[in-house]
């Protein structure tokens, strides 16, 4: 982020925010957590409306931006009403239309709109591209290895959808003698004979990656580009609505998109065998010198 002078962070306590600050070299920033607001949450996301109209009453914002979900909508409406310039950056994940969040902020007058989307159909006429968060990395060396011996594998945080689905097909496939980390959210691991922890600190995942062969991880846009930093090609498979693992399909289109780039490995839960993570485990993935800046 350039230096834009005072900078107040709001987001949900994820056990996350502060690791992130303070690799980032953020950690003098202000950060105020509002209460979790789940997909479709209508009560908690009129909590956050207020908590964030109080923040903004209580000090003068230039500027709001937000790349959602709820969040988003709770935040840039109050922010307009507060005469702060507000700025929506649709998240990387949606290549082929605006979420919710994007949709409902069509409706307010003043708010910018703006798309990580490259190519395909416009989401409209009031969207611009400004680049992507993906732009920073390009396909790496590939490398030798002949077995799996430590493989981080990370569901995200997003509440109440799990992804057991996945957790059963690894532990079928994964050899029985690699070391596995496993954060597995909000999923069910009832009768799994794993060490499941529902999160892990940023600077234990990060590290856990750098010693991993291979990521195995939910298709969102954060844990992809976590793995990317560590120079990670990680095997991405999306969570499936008809299964109760998100509100729609879109992390389909994040896999399938990151895949055409070189970025990541696209599998269906049943296509996940310990063959296509060795080959997954060949490929990495390395950041350009300069990153690129979003045009906002």
């Amino acid at each position: 982020m350039p230096d834009v002078g005072d900078v107040t962070w709001v987001t949900y306590d994820a056990g996350l925010a502060e690791d992130l600050l303070r690799s980032a070299g953020r950690k003098d920033d202000r950060l105020e957590y509002v209460p979790y607001a789940a997909p479709r949450d209508l009560r908690n996301l009129t909590r956050d409306t207020w908590s964030i109209r109080s923040l903004l009453r209580e000090d003068s914002y230039d500027l709001v931006i937000s790349t959602g979900a709820g969040i988003a909508v709770a935040a840039l409406p109050v922010a307009r009403l507060h005469r702060a310039r507000a700025v929506f950056v649709e998240s990387a994940t949606r290549v082929s239309e605006p979420s919710l969040s994007g949709r409902i902020l069509q409706r307010v007058p003043g708010v910018e709109l703006c798309t990580q989307q490259l190519e395909g159909p416009s989401f409209g006429p009031r969207w611009r591209r400004v680049g992507s968060v993906h732009d920073d990395f390009a396909p790496g060396d590939e490398r030798s290895l002949t077995s799996l011996r430590r493989v981080v594998v990370t569901l995200g945080t997003i509440r109440p959808y799990g992804f057991r689905r996945l957790l059963e097909r690894l532990v079928a496939i994964l050899p029985s003698d690699a070391e596995v980390l496993w954060q597995t959210g909000a999923s069910d691991v009832d009768g799994l004979d794993i060490d499941a922890r529902d999160t892990v600190p940023g600077p234990e995942l990060e590290a856990a990656m750098d010693e991993a062969d291979v990521v195995v991880a939910h298709a969102g846009t954060g844990t992809a580009l976590t793995a990317f930093e560590r120079g990670r090609c990680p095997v991405l498979v999306p969570r499936r609505h008809a299964h109760g693992e998100h509100v729609d399909d879109h992390q389909v289109g994040t896999a399938r998109a990151l895949a055409a780039r070189g970025l990541a490995t696209y599998a269906e839960v049943e296509e996940v065998t310990e063959e296509l993570l060795l080959r997954a485990a060949a490929r990495t993935v390395t950041q350009r010198p300069e990153r690129v800046q979003l045009e906002l």
